[in-house]
């Protein structure tokens, strides 16, 4: 069966195209919508969908309907602006970086790093190699135990206890 629609739209048809648009803005719309969950997402690709469906009119297959066709090139679109968007993101997140901490708060850093690290170390050897395993190689209560062969309920003891230790030593500091 032929895609009537379609191929009048081929042949650069404007009141075909316009019949598509009604036939499918709706639709497209809401399947964009209820896949992002964004409405600015749904209205741009709906509308760049339909501009780059004319100007791209000539090359429209005839093997596939014109909704899938445009839906593919809706899928294209939304992609296009995700990765844009997120490359947007992620400028605005490394220009944020450049520019750096001012040499003050380096040093102030610096200060509190040190202060941070000195308290770790009044910890007793076991609550500070407990503390450090699970805060800085981020392994968990179960792993701990077993590499130190100590029950989960003591390494959470010595976590307790180290964190109540570094609350009351840094409280003044920080």
């Amino acid at each position: 069966m032929k895609d009537n629609l379609l191929i009048a739209i081929r042949k650069g048809d404007r009141k075909a195209f316009y019949s598509a648009f009604d036939e499918y803005n709706i639709k497209l719309h809401q399947y964009i919508y209820r896949y992002t969950g964004n409405a600015w997402y749904a209205e741009e690709t709906v509308q760049l969908s339909f501009i780059r469906l004319w100007d791209k009119r000539e090359s429209l297959s005839e093997h596939y309907s014109l909704s899938i066709q445009l839906f593919r090139i809706a899928k294209s679109i939304l992609i296009d602006l995700q990765r844009k968007e997120k490359l947007r993101d992620t400028r605005e997140l490394s220009d944020t970086f450049i520019s750096g901490p001012t040499e003050s708060e380096r040093l102030m850093y610096k200060e509190q790093l040190e202060k941070v690290l000195s308290a770790i170390d009044e910890l007793p050897d076991q609550s500070k190699k407990v503390f450090q395993l699970s805060r800085l190689d981020d392994l968990s209560h179960k792993a701990i135990s077993e590499q130190l062969s100590i029950s989960p309920k003591t390494v959470e003891s010595h976590i307790t206890r180290a964190l109540k230790h570094l609350r009351k030593t840094l409280k003044l500091f920080l």
